[in-house]
């Protein structure tokens, strides 16, 4: 048995307790096997006893040696390692997961590009966030003492609440009291928690499709039937039928842009009323308008209680916040309290009380301006990129808001381009996950993120793109 001194900071009894739990693991130490005494062991390696009769006393207590008075010490598990082949090394033994399990790992889960460059869709511009107000801010939670570093409540940071309910109602129209308002980690957590919460194996889901892919995954992972709804330049189709849940961004459809008419609005709610179905508003991207500014949501116009409301600040703050928020019904918190206890307990608390103050002291106002106008010119230089280089090549949709330009492709494949585009550092996410499968007539693109990319990235990467054609 070997013990290496170079190991600096490292007791002797631990590099003892080490070598012998690494033979019996290994198989040169065998179940029944008499050790040395501890006053032999230590004249053998040098050590005092005391340090030997530490080393055995500690893998006694895990398990290792078994002591016996009179008798010695012995070894009393076998651990041999396994032998196994490096083909047999590369196979992972099979794993028996669950029907929503399995159809989770096929969807391929959703993911967001860890680093925004061209052309990443949805990523907030992060170079002209005020990190030395956030700081502040930060700084003064901090001083508060110890009562944020507690658990906190699952429905969320009240303050913040308070301060959520307030600005939805100015800017969106939205009509709910804090006790209405639910903090979660994100947009996708409160789709999921839905769809726990309010559907069965096999209930009927309407959505756009196309549509966000994000919902499609949480509904099926709960057991649901999928239904497309058609969506056109007014937004999605109304139709007839009994649908448990509808899913809807009629602010801003994701992928196309379109936000939904008045007529239709009213149309779906009345649907939603005489069928007793849910309709969850996703106001994905209402924040960030630039032609004309949005209508007020859905939720303001519904006087059946049949609407839930969903929004977050990884848009308009940074993704890394993993603040969101839900409004619903009074008759809803109460469960999706319970179940958010036992999922992950609750929002972080310092991160709600600072964002509670960048919201009360009208610094959220104020940043959203600024970046609306940034995001203008943004937009506007990639369409003037686009129509100048590839009006042949691309149709592009229009983007009245949002943080990304959808584009059609007149000719080409669009798997294809997106791996070429690919090898050559560009990223262009493509529409085909925005359609449910076995779609008819879907249309090839992407969705050209413009937000985050400044003059000479936009300009860069619109000569890549060019390049492929």
């Amino acid at each position: 048995m070997m013990l290496y001194d170079s190991q600096s900071g490292v007791t002797r009894r631990h590099r003892l307790c080490c070598a012998l739990r690494q033979a019996i693991n290994e198989g040169s130490l065998t179940a029944g096997a008499r050790l040395p005494s501890s006053r032999l062991l230590a004249a053998e390696l040098g050590l005092s006893r005391v340090t030997a009769e530490a080393a055995y006393s500690q893998l006694e207590s895990e398990g290792y040696l078994l002591r016996q008075t009179g008798r010695g010490t012995f070894v009393a598990i076998a651990l041999r390692a396994t032998k196994i082949d490096a083909a047999a090394a590369d196979a992972p033994p099979p794993v028996a997961l669950s029907r929503r399990a399995a159809a989770i790992v096929a969807s391929g889960g959703c993911q967001d590009p860890a680093f925004p460059h061209a052309f990443a869709a949805g990523s907030p511009e992060l170079r002209a966030f005020p990190h030395l107000l956030w700081r502040r801010l930060t700084a003064r939670q901090q001083k508060q003492g110890s009562a944020l570093m507690r658990y906190g409540d699952p429905q969320g940071y009240l303050p913040l609440r308070q301060a959520i309910a307030a600005y939805l109602a100015q800017a969106r129209g939205v009509r709910a009291l804090p006790e209405q308002v639910m903090v979660l980690t994100s947009s996708q957590q409160a789709l999921q928690m839905l769809a726990l919460l309010l559907l069965d194996d096999g209930a009927e889901v309407w959505m756009e499709n196309p549509g966000y892919p994000g919902a499609r995954h949480a509904f099926t992972s709960a057991g649901a039937d999928l239904t497309g709804i058609a969506v056109d330049d007014r937004g999605a189709i109304p139709a007839a039928g009994a649908p448990r849940l509808i899913y809807l961004t009629p602010s801003h459809h994701y992928p196309t842009g379109a936000a939904l008419s008045l007529e239709r609005r009213l149309a779906w709610l009345q649907l939603a009323e005489q069928q007793q179905s849910w309709i969850i508003e996703d106001d994905y991207d209402s924040e960030f308008w630039y032609d004309a500014q949005p209508m007020p949501a859905m939720q303001g116009l519904a006087r059946h209680g049949r609407v839930i409301y969903l929004g977050t600040f990884s848009k308009s703050l940074f993704p890394s916040l993993r603040l969101a928020w839900l409004v619903a019904p009074e008759a809803l918190i109460e469960p999706l309290i319970r179940l958010r206890s036992i999922m992950d307990g609750h929002s972080a608390q310092l991160p709600q009380a600072v964002t509670a103050d960048f919201i009360e002291q009208g610094h959220y106002a104020a940043h959203l301006r600024l970046m609306r106008q940034l995001y203008h010119s943004r937009r506007d230089l990639l369409q003037e990129q686009l129509n100048a280089r590839l009006a042949d090549r691309l149709h592009l949709l229009p983007c009245r808001g949002g943080l990304q330009l959808t584009v059609l492709l007149r000719q080409g494949d669009e798997e294809t381009l997106t791996r070429q585009a690919a090898r050559q550092q560009l990223l262009l996410p493509p529409l085909n996950p925005c359609w449910l499968p076995a779609s008819s007539a879907v249309q090839q693109g992407w969705l050209l993120g413009f937000s985050a990319l400044d003059r000479m990235e936009i300009v860069s990467g619109v000569n890549k793109l060019a390049a492929l054609f």
